[in-house]
């Protein structure tokens, strides 16, 4: 467990931020965001109320240059530092905050009309399953009957749509359309709604489960949701992670990662069979075609094929 918060009710910012969250809500922020902005705004105003700063006045342009260079050199109880990633999720909601409450006219100006956040690199995807031990894990599920053919058809289901993790979660009966081929996606992430294709073999599979498994699993009333537990509920984050690290373990596949293996997996097999990538962004839901790009550089089967062929340093067999 980590340490507990120091309780910052009785600092005068704090309840500008119970107001600035409700507003989150009001605006259809997701749970998610809203949390996060909990999360970063709590540790600031802890970091503010142990140097006197009690009101939203007090926070000035050199105060915020002194609360992102103390971030920056913070160390973990590891000893290593924040990652840019980290010290750029709990700076964005200070920044929303401040621009909030000068619109709200609670501040003259916003402090944070200018500030930076941090850079985050784009990293590689650090694992990528192959289409063998892709095809291993959904072998697998034979041994697990019928429970086997409802772990096939979700796995089928993330490889064949790169759906992310609590999109598959959410998806009801009503969301899949078998005939067509396709799953639409409610409310993804940034609230963005999408349809995307479910091949044949996914398809096949879903049918089965749907007619074969899912209706002994039914407990009381139907709650629609498509993917349910051998408890009759529907699939929560870490239990669906953990469904899919049986089946890692199970095959020997000593990768980092669950579900989302399967959607970079998806993204990189599709882009080295040719599929253009402006249709891989559709699919994955990705606002920016930056962040598809990602793909494009660790799909190194077209690029070692011109190599081979083009390379003057040949091995003379």
């Amino acid at each position: 467990m980590g340490k507990p918060v120091p309780d910052v009710s009785h600092n005068g910012i704090t309840r500008y931020l119970e107001r600035f969250l409700a507003w989150s809500a009001a605006m259809n922020y997701s749970p998610d965001t809203i949390s996060t902005r909990r999360r970063g705004l709590t540790r600031f105003i802890v970091w503010c109320d142990a140097r006197g700063l009690d009101q939203p006045q007090d926070i000035t342009v050199p105060v915020l240059e002194r609360y992102r260079s103390h971030l920056h050199n913070y160390r973990k109880s590891d000893g290593n530092p924040l990652g840019f990633g980290t010290q750029h999720s709990l700076l964005a909601p200070v920044r929303a905050f401040f621009k909030w409450l000068n619109k709200q006219n609670h501040i003259l100006y916003n402090p944070a009309s200018d500030f930076e956040l941090p850079k985050v690199p784009k990293h590689l995807p650090k694992d990528l399953l192959s289409y063998g031990e892709i095809e291993a894990m959904l072998r697998h599920t034979s041994v697990y009957g019928d429970i086997g053919i409802r772990d096939r058809a979700i796995m089928e289901t993330f490889y064949s749509s790169g759906i992310r993790r609590m999109e598959l979660v959410n998806l009801k009966l009503q969301d899949v359309d078998l005939e067509r081929g396709t799953v639409v996606i409610f409310e993804g992430k940034w609230k963005k709604d999408r349809v995307v294709p479910l091949g044949d073999r996914a398809c096949a599979w879903v049918r089965k489960y749907l007619q074969a498994v899912r209706p002994r699993l039914v407990v009381g009333d139907d709650t629609g949701y498509v993917f349910l537990t051998e408890y009759g509920e529907p699939f929560i984050r870490n239990r669906i992670t953990e469904l899919i690290k049986k089946y890692l373990r199970a095959t020997g596949v000593d990768k980092h990662g669950a579900c989302k293996l399967f959607r970079t997996s998806m993204a990189t097999h599709m882009l080295e069979n040719g599929a253009d990538i402006r249709y891989i962004q559709m699919i994955l839901g990705h606002v920016n075609l930056s962040s598809t790009q990602i793909y494009t550089q660790v799909t190194i089967k077209k690029l070692k094929q011109v190599h081979s062929i083009t390379h003057p340093a040949k091995l003379d067999r």
